[in-house]
């Protein structure tokens, strides 16, 4: 197997002995991962702060470093790397207890190739699916942001929609939004949050000197504790600030005003995720800042009207293109379901010996096919007892409403048929287009019926998971019907194959739940 380097999935590999870092950075490698190795733990600390990875390979015992204080150390600074242990059999529990940590998985010493290239690809495939997640939060939320304030010309409005959004983002215990006055030059606090549950001990004052000498090299802000003081004045310092972020909202190249988030609970520090994330929040509004002047003056000129929601609509436009990378929702069951609707209908593609571009691009429309459901109630969605036939209807809308997300997406059209016809049925008693047989997309067909298999099979707020049993012989009773019989016989023999060889390996299931 070989890779584009470019594209190649960046793995660390940490161990004292030479001979096991050189025979794992040589399969790895022909496996066509990107492979780099050090000898041991503060070494491969080094590496990580300079450098990402996808994975990281670590022996438990080390001198200078051991794996579970490497462990530590990651987690302490928030590294966000997905790690694999290597162990000899006498230390078996302590692998197991560093998991609980927060490491991956582990190999036990002596391994074999089969089993390292196992867990190597079964994490990265967690550690994609946690990125996109990653991705798809904030893109629903650019998204639920823009959709708040594409009306709105109301500044303060505009910048309430977007700071909230910010603390539930990065889950700060408060956020300020300072805009420059042009006249005075000097920078006023339009708006302030702070969380139900926050912790605030004397909020500081911003030094904006210091922060708009920093912004001009480039850089938002991101500090720690007494490293945050020089951001501050002097008659302001914080004593028990945790950590802290500064992100400039610039229209046109010019800087208009400054986002700033802090935490005062211990042990809660911000991370370059919430700094990247904050920044395309501070983006968005500053973009529409700038659009609700536009269309102040537009407006007092007679001529706003037009104006203003052109260069709306193309904020909008612009917004819902961040669902590019977009492959979740925000709800934690959906969240939940569509992981395994991917994993189940991976498992059918693969089975059906597709195209590899094709098996990725039924996998990620079957994370992608609920995303219509971000406009249904969560109440409805999670509702104890029978719907109404209202809000069935409301409910039906939802695959209409995930084409109408992706449309606008041109890397997303793709997906398109599996958000959109995932309730067709093979009898054309499905929804929302009535299709029948092969006239339904065969992404359709193979996401309806994982889709249908996950949802008997997972709790519901009206009853409980059907036993396996039940759901595959619900399956087998719908061939014909609601599913195309070829893939609901492939899909049920397929299925019991693969929970047959996870038995016999001693596995548990690798579905998410």
């Amino acid at each position: 197997m070989t890779a584009d380097p470019a594209d190649a999935a960046r793995i660390l590999v940490v161990d004292d002995e030479r001979v096991i870092r050189e025979i794992l950075a040589e399969f790895l490698t022909l496996e066509g991962f990107s492979v780099h190795t050090v000898e041991d733990g503060e070494k491969a600390l080094t590496e990580l702060r300079l450098r990402p990875y996808d994975l990281l390979i670590t022996d438990l015992k080390m001198p200078r470093l051991s794996g579970l204080q490497l462990l530590e150390r990651i987690e302490a600074e928030r590294l966000g790397v997905l790690t694999v242990l290597m162990t000899g059999f006498g230390t078996v529990e302590t692998a197991i207890e560093a998991m609980k940590k927060g490491a991956y998985d582990y190999l036990l010493k002596p391994f074999k190739v089969e089993e390292v290239i196992h867990v190597v690809r079964r994490a990265l495939y967690r550690q994609r699916l946690q990125t996109e997640n990653i991705r798809l939060r904030e893109a629903l939320t650019i998204y639920k942001v823009s959709e708040a304030i594409a009306l709105s010309h109301d500044i303060d409005h505009i910048l309430d929609v977007v700071l909230r959004a910010s603390m539930d983002e990065v889950k700060a215990d408060v956020a300020t939004l300072h805009l420059l006055d042009p006249r005075t030059g000097n920078y006023e606090e339009r708006v302030k949050v702070v969380a139900a549950d926050g912790r605030m001990h004397g909020l500081p004052s911003p030094a904006f000197t210091v922060m708009t000498e920093q912004f001009a090299l480039g850089s938002p802000i991101l500090a720690h504790g007494g490293k945050a003081s020089r951001f501050f004045t002097e008659s302001a310092t914080p004593t028990l600030l945790s950590s802290f972020v500064a992100v400039p909202l610039h229209v046109r190249g010019t800087l208009v005003g400054v986002l700033n988030v802090f935490s005062f609970t211990s042990g809660k520090k911000f991370d370059e995720g919430h700094r990247k994330t904050l920044s395309v929040l501070a983006s968005r509004a500053a973009s529409a800042i700038d659009n609700a002047r536009l269309y102040g003056e537009l407006r007092a000129s007679n001529d706003s009207l037009t104006r203003a929601n052109l260069s709306l609509e193309q904020m909008f436009q612009q917004t819902v293109a961040g669902f590019a990378q977009a492959l979740e929702e925000s709800d934690m069951y959906t969240r939940g379901h569509s992981e395994r609707v991917a994993v189940y209908s991976e498992l059918l593609a693969r089975g059906l010996t597709l195209p590899e571009h094709e098996i990725r691009r039924i996998v990620q429309a079957g994370v992608m096919h609920d995303v219509g459901k971000i406009g249904v109630r969560y109440d409805m969605l999670n509702k104890p007892g029978k719907l109404t036939p209202e809000e069935v209807a409301v409910f039906r809308q939802h695959p209409e409403k995930g084409k109408r997300i992706l449309e606008p997406v041109p890397c997303l059209h793709g997906l398109i048929d599996g958000c959109w016809c995932h309730h067709e049925w093979f009898d054309g008693g499905g929804y929302p287009r009535g299709l029948r047989g092969h006239d339904i997309p065969l992404v359709g067909r193979v996401v309806a019926v994982a889709d249908a298999y996950d949802a008997m099979t997972s709790d519901r707020a009206y009853r409980r998971a059907l036993p396996h049993e039940v759901a595959i012989g619900e399956i087998e009773r719908c061939a014909g019907t609601q599913f195309d019989p070829e893939l609901a016989e492939a899909f049920v023999r397929f299925l019991e194959i693969w929970r047959l060889g996870m038995r016999e390996r001693g596995q548990g299931s690798l579905i998410p739940r």
